[in-house]
């Protein structure tokens, strides 16, 4: 029994002009999440893609991203720990309901 939770990003569904690098390697991270959960999941191992469709809050974001922004709104940023509060989710789900993929992202995020 145990938990692989793979971090993907919006790239790992759809491609974009300029991120042809980063979207290759996240799709291909989302079929190696999706080829490791069918191999290992009888076997009581839970593997799970999170796609974080969000800027996460660490200092490189608070540097290099946020000054940029001039129209910010409350919790228009992802905060690791609720990022970690949903893989513990995860983590936690009974074994009769397993989520394979799910997405995170801010309230305000245009999707």
């Amino acid at each position: 029994r145990g938990t692989i939770i793979f971090t993907g990003a919006t790239a790992s569904l759809r491609g974009a002009a300029g991120f042809g690098a980063f979207a290759s390697a996240k799709h291909g991270l989302r079929a190696l999440a999706q080829s490791l959960a069918r191999e290992v999941g009888p076997q009581g191992i839970h593997v799970a893609h999170v796609v974080i469709d969000a800027m996460v809050d660490t200092e490189w974001i608070r540097k290099t991203f946020l000054p940029l922004k001039k129209d910010r709104k409350e919790d228009d940023i992802t905060r690791p720990a609720s990022i970690a509060a949903h893989y513990f989710a995860i983590h936690n789900q009974p074994r009769d309901a397993w989520t394979f993929e799910s997405d995170l992202r801010p309230w305000c995020e245009k999707w």
